[in-house]
C-alpha cells in the first residue's frame, strides 16, 4: 500500500455514509495518458443518490483530435457502490490498486468544440461501441483530507467538497473501439471526493495534473471562490511529487492563451513555488480538447478538458488541463 499523507485512512478509498444533504455527492474520477500512442482519456461516476442518479462520464482523446464521449444520469438508489451507466470502479487494493471498466457506446466527434451544445452534439454524430478495462497503480502517495474545515463551515448550497484526495498512477489496460483493440501503458492521476456539491458554489478554477514518469509528477489547482478582484476567494493548491516524496506547493500563477472566444484554453504556463522555496515554470500545449457544461437554475458551469502536453524543463509530460468558468 503506498503512503498515505493527511487525515486519510484505507477505508476512505471506498464508498461513504450517504449525507442528508439534497445535493450529496460522491465521486471517484480517473484520467490516464499513453505518450506513445498518443490515447488519453477520463472516467467519472458522480454519485447523488438523494437525487437518485450517478453522473457518468466517459472521455477519450485519439490521436488524429477526435474525441469519443458520453455523459449519461444512470438510476441509482444508494450510494454503496461506483456501478452506473456501464461503469465501474473497484477498489483492489486500497491506496493502491484500483480497476475501472465501461462497456457501453459513445459520440464520436470529429469536431469536439460541437459539444458545447450537447442536443445537437449527439443528434448529429455517430455512436461508436467502446469497452474499457484499466488498472491503476500507485506511483506516489494518497494526500488529501477527509474534512476541510472551511468548506464544512459553508452552506451546502455553497459547497464544492469538503472531503477530497488524490494520487499518481500508472495505468495500463486496454481500450476497445468498435472491435479495435488499444494497449494502454501510461500514467494518470485519480481523485476521490464526498460532501455536498454545486458545480456553481465557485466562481472560477484551473486544475492541472502531470505525469511525466514513476519518478515525477505534479498538480497544480486555483480555485476562486469570488472574483478573480477579490484576493481573500482565491485558494491555490499542489504538490510536486518525486515517488514516494511528496511537496507541497505554496504559490502558483497560471495563464493561458485562449481561442477567439476567450474561453477555449490552447496553451498553458505554470508557475509554481514549492514549499521549500524552489521556483518553476512549466508548460503546456493542448492536443485536443472538449468543452462540457454543467447547468442548474438557469445557471450554466462551462468546464473544458483538454489533454496536454507539459514540458517541465528537459522532461515531457502529458496529462489534463482542466478550467471551470461560470459563464452567461
Amino acid at each position: 500500500m503506498a503512503k498515505i499523507i493527511g487525515n486519510l485512512v484505507p477505508r476512505d478509498d471506498f464508498t461513504h455514509e450517504l449525507g442528508p444533504e439534497p445535493n450529496f455527492n460522491e465521486s471517484m474520477y480517473f484520467n490516464f495518458f499513453d505518450r506513445e500512442r498518443s490515447i488519453g482519456g477520463f472516467l467519472r461516476i458522480g454519485n447523488r443518490a438523494n437525487e437518485g442518479y450517478a453522473e457518468t462520464t466517459v472521455t477519450l482523446f485519439l490521436p488524429d483530435g477526435r474525441v469519443l464521449f458520453n455523459f449519461k444520469r444512470a438510476h441509482i438508489d444508494d450510494n454503496d457502490a461506483f456501478d452506473a451507466g456501464g461503469t465501474k470502479f473497484e477498489v483492489i487494493e486500497p491506496a493502491q490498486t484500483l480497476r475501472t471498466t465501461y462497456d457501453g457506446s459513445v459520440c464520436e466527434l470529429a469536431e469536439p468544440r460541437e459539444m458545447t451544445n450537447p442536443r445537437d452534439a449527439f443528434a448529429n454524430n455517430p455512436f461508436r461501441k467502446v469497452s474499457i478495462d484499466l488498472t491503476h497503480d500507485a506511483v506516489g502517495p494518497l494526500y488529501g483530507s477527509s474534512k476541510n474545515k472551511a468548506e464544512s463551515e459553508r452552506d451546502a448550497e455553497d459547497q464544492f467538497a469538503k472531503a477530497h484526495y488524490e494520487q499518481h498512477m500508472r495505468v495500463k489496460g486496454t481500450v476497445e473501439i468498435e472491435g479495435e483493440r488499444h494497449e494502454i501503458d501510461g500514467y494518470g492521476l485519480r481523485d476521490h471526493s464526498w460532501g455536498p456539491r454545486h458545480w456553481q458554489a465557485i466562481d472560477s478554477y484551473e486544475w492541472l495534473t502531470m505525469n511525466f514518469g514513476d519518478d515525477l509528477g505534479a498538480m497544480v489547482s486555483v480555485i476562486r471562490t469570488g472574483p478573480r478582484t477579490d484576493p481573500d476567494s482565491t485558494r491555490v493548491h499542489g504538490v510536486v511529487v518525486r515517488g514516494e516524496e511528496l511537496e507541497a506547493i505554496r504559490d502558483a500563477e497560471i495563464e493561458a492563451d485562449y481561442e477567439e472566444n476567450g474561453l477555449f484554453h490552447s496553451k498553458v504556463r505554470a508557475r509554481i513555488t514549492t514549499e521549500s522555496g524552489e521556483k518553476h515554470e512549466i508548460e503546456g500545449t493542448v492536443r485536443a480538447f472538449i468543452p462540457l457544461r454543467n447547468r442548474r437554475n438557469g445557471l450554466t458551469t462551462h468546464i473544458g478538458e483538454g489533454m496536454t502536453q507539459w514540458r517541465w524543463g528537459d522532461r515531457i509530460g502529458y496529462g489534463l488541463s482542466e478550467f471551470l468558468r461560470q459563464v452567461t
